[in-house]
This record gives structure tokens, C-alpha cells and sequence, in this order.
């Protein structure tokens, strides 16, 4: 009795605790078969040597894709392969881009174009009416705050360092989501520190050929040897994922793709497959919904078929037999016998004699 309360207590105070504090229940901690049934984990690969956002900001780009892929279950792997030259690629959007700001800051510098509204500094609030000068204020001031709180991080150790980091968090994630509209990105187009910002580990590999691609292959292997995920959402148009894919399937693990090549063999491969586009304008996180719906109605369909197995019919009708044997009905080679022999004895005469005259011959 003493052993059921205080279990019906445990409960009631894991559930207070959950209420109280704000954080989504991890089912491998045991909290989630409380209240809700356990999700499905999802893993995001990403091969940024064949499929970088090239037409959208990597951040935003991102941000939706795990969006879409937290419509399948619990995101719980987001990984990116890539040499050090996708990372250096500038798209030709980007550069015309940076083209069209530098021109407009000119005209800015020499009075030629004003601005109606002015350029605010999403760090501390400050309002300038030309661009340049806003690029001067963030490069002498929140730049150089910046680079004192990665010194103070650097070169503290231990409980110091984890004291620091929480105290500068905010700040750091205020100057993250600024820099990238103020500052140009000294390599590249901030391809790598936008994605680290939205959460993916970003994986530099060698120059060699093929080697991103080895490299996220071993790590898809590697996580579906460990049974780490249940659904695989795959970034990328290169058909040598075909073979990997169909291993995954194998598995009995869901596939999908996400790829702008709509006649390439990873979307005639996976379960499912959108685009950029759709993923971008939200469409893709709206079909995930009903895509998983048809999925759960397919097995639940494959269960409920009847299948004509000769093995697991014959080892059925054996074990009724012998159940019936133990049972009293055939006991085995004497009880045989026996039978045989009450048979003989009972066809010893004519059928059509009675016993009676049987007897008196």
C-alpha cells in the first residue's frame, strides 16, 4: 500500500513539475509516457555540396525545413556535410545583391537619395539615416563587444566558463540575429554560421571527390545501425544516395526527400519527396500531416491482410494435432494398436451376423 502512493505521488510530481516548468517532455527520459504517446524521432541530412539554398537565406531556409520535418515526429538529428568551397560560394543573387547596397550607399554618401525611414540598429535601438553609418556603429561598438565576450568565454574554464556563457546568451543571440543584415560575411555568404544558428551541425570535409558524400553516408548508416530514427528527411538531388535510401526502406524506416530534381531517382526511392519551394512557402509542412495519415492507414491495411504462409500453416495444423493427442484422442503407438486390433476383432465375422449367432456356432 505504502509502495502505491508513493508511486501515485512520483507521478503527481513529475506532472507539477512539467507544468511549472516550460519544456517539451523527452520521451527517452520516460516523462512522455505520462500524459502523451512516445513520437517518432526524424533525422535531417544535408548535402550542402549538391543542395545549398542558393535561391533563399540559409537561415530562413533552415528554419522551415525543420519546421516540415517536426511535422513527421521529434527532430532529433540536423546535420550538414560539405567541403570548405561550398562554404566560400557566393550565389550570383547574393552578388547582385551586395552590388545594388553598395551603389545605394553611394548615392546615400553624396545626399543624392534620402530614405524616409532610417536605418535602425537592432542591437541597441539607434536610428541613422544613411547605411554606412550604421555599419561604422555596429563594427566599432556591438563588433567589439562581441569579440570581449568570446575572449572572456576563451579563456575561462569550469564553472567560470558555464557562468559566463548564460550571462552572455542573450546578448550573443542579439548580435547573431543583427549581424547578418549589417555586416557583409568575410568568407562566403554566412552560409555556416546560419545554419549553426538554426541549429544544424555543420560538418567541413576534405576537397577530395565525393568525400561529403561518403562522409554523410557513413553517418546515415551509422545512425540507422543504432535504430537512432524512425523517419530519414534527406537534402540533396545526387543519385548516389539511391542505395542508401533503399537500405533505409529496407529497415522499415521512412524516407523523404527534399529536392528540386522532380525526375531523379531519390524521389522515385523515398516515401515521400518536395521541393525548395514547397518547403519555403509552407506547403510542404501542410502535406506532412496528411502524408503521415496515409502511411498509418498503409499499415494499419498490411496488418489486417491475410497472407497464405505453407511454414506457418503446416506448424498451425501440427500443433493442433498434437494438442488433440495430448488431449486423449490419439496417446500415441499403443493406443494405435490398440484400435487396430478392436477393428480386426470387430470385422472377424460377417456384417450382417448378430452376436447372438456368432455365439452358438
Amino acid at each position: 500500500m505504502m509502495n502505491c502512493v508513493k508511486v501515485s505521488s512520483f507521478i503527481h510530481a513529475i506532472r507539477s513539475y512539467k507544468r511549472f516548468c516550460h519544456f517539451e517532455s523527452k520521451s527517452h527520459l520516460g516523462f512522455g509516457s505520462l500524459d502523451s504517446p512516445i513520437r517518432a524521432s526524424v533525422g535531417i541530412f544535408w548535402d550542402l555540396d549538391n543542395k545549398p539554398p542558393k535561391s533563399f537565406p540559409p537561415f530562413d531556409a533552415a528554419t522551415k525545413l525543420k519546421k516540415a520535418a517536426g511535422q513527421f515526429g521529434v527532430v532529433r538529428f540536423t546535420v550538414a556535410y560539405a567541403n570548405r568551397h561550398a562554404f566560400s560560394y557566393v550565389p550570383p543573387l547574393v552578388r547582385q545583391q551586395r552590388k545594388e547596397r553598395k551603389t545605394l550607399n553611394l548615392l546615400e554618401k553624396s545626399g543624392v537619395v534620402k530614405v524616409e525611414d532610417p536605418y535602425i540598429c537592432r542591437v541597441c535601438g539607434r536610428r541613422f539615416y544613411t547605411n554606412e553609418k550604421l555599419v561604422n556603429h555596429f563594427k566599432q561598438i556591438h563588433e567589439r563587444e562581441q569579440t570581449k565576450r568570446l575572449n572572456q568565454i576563451e579563456s575561462a574554464r569550469g564553472k567560470m566558463r558555464v557562468k559566463l556563457v548564460a550571462k552572455f546568451a542573450m546578448k550573443m543571440d542579439k548580435y547573431k540575429g543583427a549581424v547578418r543584415d549589417v555586416l557583409t560575411p568575410k568568407v562566403g555568404y554566412g552560409l555556416a554560421d546560419d545554419l549553426k544558428r538554426a541549429g544544424f551541425w555543420v560538418r567541413t570535409v576534405s576537397d577530395k571527390p565525393q568525400a561529403a558524400d561518403v562522409a554523410l553516408r557513413n553517418h546515415l548508416v551509422d545512425v540507422m545501425d543504432k535504430k537512432m530514427v524512425d523517419y530519414v528527411v534527406l537534402v540533396s538531388d545526387d543519385s548516389d544516395f539511391v542505395e542508401v535510401l533503399k537500405e533505409a526502406r529496407l529497415r522499415c524506416l521512412k524516407t523523404v526527400v527534399v529536392g528540386d530534381n522532380n525526375d531523379g531517382a531519390l524521389k522515385r526511392t523515398a516515401n515521400a519527396a518536395f521541393s525548395w519551394q514547397e518547403i519555403m512557402m509552407g506547403k510542404a509542412k501542410k502535406e506532412a500531416v496528411s502524408v503521415v495519415g496515409r502511411w498509418k492507414d498503409r499499415d494499419v491495411l498490411k496488418r489486417l491482410e491475410w497472407t497464405y504462409d505453407p511454414e506457418v500453416e503446416k506448424k498451425l495444423y501440427y500443433s493442433e494435432v498434437e494438442s488433440d493427442d495430448s488431449d486423449g484422442i490419439f496417446s500415441g503407438e499403443d493406443d494405435k494398436e490398440d484400435v487396430g486390433a478392436s477393428i480386426l476383432k470387430e470385422d472377424a465375422h460377417a456384417w450382417w451376423k448378430l452376436d447372438s449367432c456368432s455365439g452358438h456356432d
